[in-house]
């Protein structure tokens, strides 16, 4: 007997409640592959050296170039970094609200239908309790109707019946709860790399614009002191 031959036997024992935990596992196979692609396009764009690119350029003063540079990648970390270069310039306050926004905006299609994950595999694990309920209920209405010759018979298809269950339902909801610990954690490694762009894209333009407001008082101090200076020459 092949393996084939064998799950379809083990399928068959478990009841009809086999069929509805088979819906269940492919609905979680199709939302766990369509959420690591979507997931795993995010978290694998060079996001280290955009980070870099952007720094780099908002350090030499080039707010544009930046801006143009953040706009041609489609990472998270990108979107935060374009929200924050919009309002270059600002207050810290502003600066940082508007990374809080972006990062809230481009993280959140990548956690969609991941807590979907969780129902489905308690939702097999309950439904395999219930198979195995429902198989022992079998079993001992069987025993107590059959004939004393067709007893043990009875007794062996209720209990494979609820075994059966409960056994498909556990290796279904198994990995699917790794699945999803697995992709939250791609999840968090995304949310890091877009914290860290806010944290230092913040520092640097916080920077550049103490350094410009420095620059204007110093040129404001030049000129009130050349003024004081051509006054009290007029004076004499």
């Amino acid at each position: 007997m092949n393996t084939l031959t064998m799950f379809l036997a083990f399928f068959k024992e478990g009841g009809i409640v086999m069929y509805f935990m088979l819906g269940i596992a492919v609905v979680a196979l199709s939302i766990a592959a369509e959420r690591f692609i979507v997931i795993s396009r995010a978290g694998g764009l060079n996001s280290r050296k955009l980070m870099e690119d952007v720094l780099r350029m908002v350090r030499q003063g080039d707010i544009a170039a930046a801006r143009n540079c953040s706009r041609m990648s489609t990472a998270p970390a990108a979107r935060v970094a374009e929200g924050m270069l919009v309002v270059a310039g600002e207050d810290e306050a502003r600066i940082q609200g508007a990374a809080e926004d972006a990062a809230t905006l481009a993280l959140a299609p990548l956690s969609r239908r991941l807590p979907h994950l969780n129902v489905l595999a308690n939702v097999a694990t309950l439904l395999g309790l219930l198979g195995t309920i429902s198989g022992l209920i079998t079993a001992f209405s069987a025993v107590g109707a059959a004939d004393p010759s067709q007893r043990s018979a009875f007794m062996a298809a209720g209990i494979s019946t609820a075994l059966n269950a409960t056994a498909f339902g556990l290796m279904i909801a198994i990995p699917t709860l790794v699945v999803q610990g697995y992709l939250v954690g791609m999840v968090e490694r995304v949310a890091e790399q877009v914290d860290e762009m806010g944290i230092r894209l913040g520092q640097a333009l916080l920077q550049k614009t103490v350094g410009r407001a420095g620059q204007v008082t110093a040129i404001q101090g030049g000129k009130v002191a050349a003024s004081a200076t051509a006054a009290r020459g007029g004076v004499q």
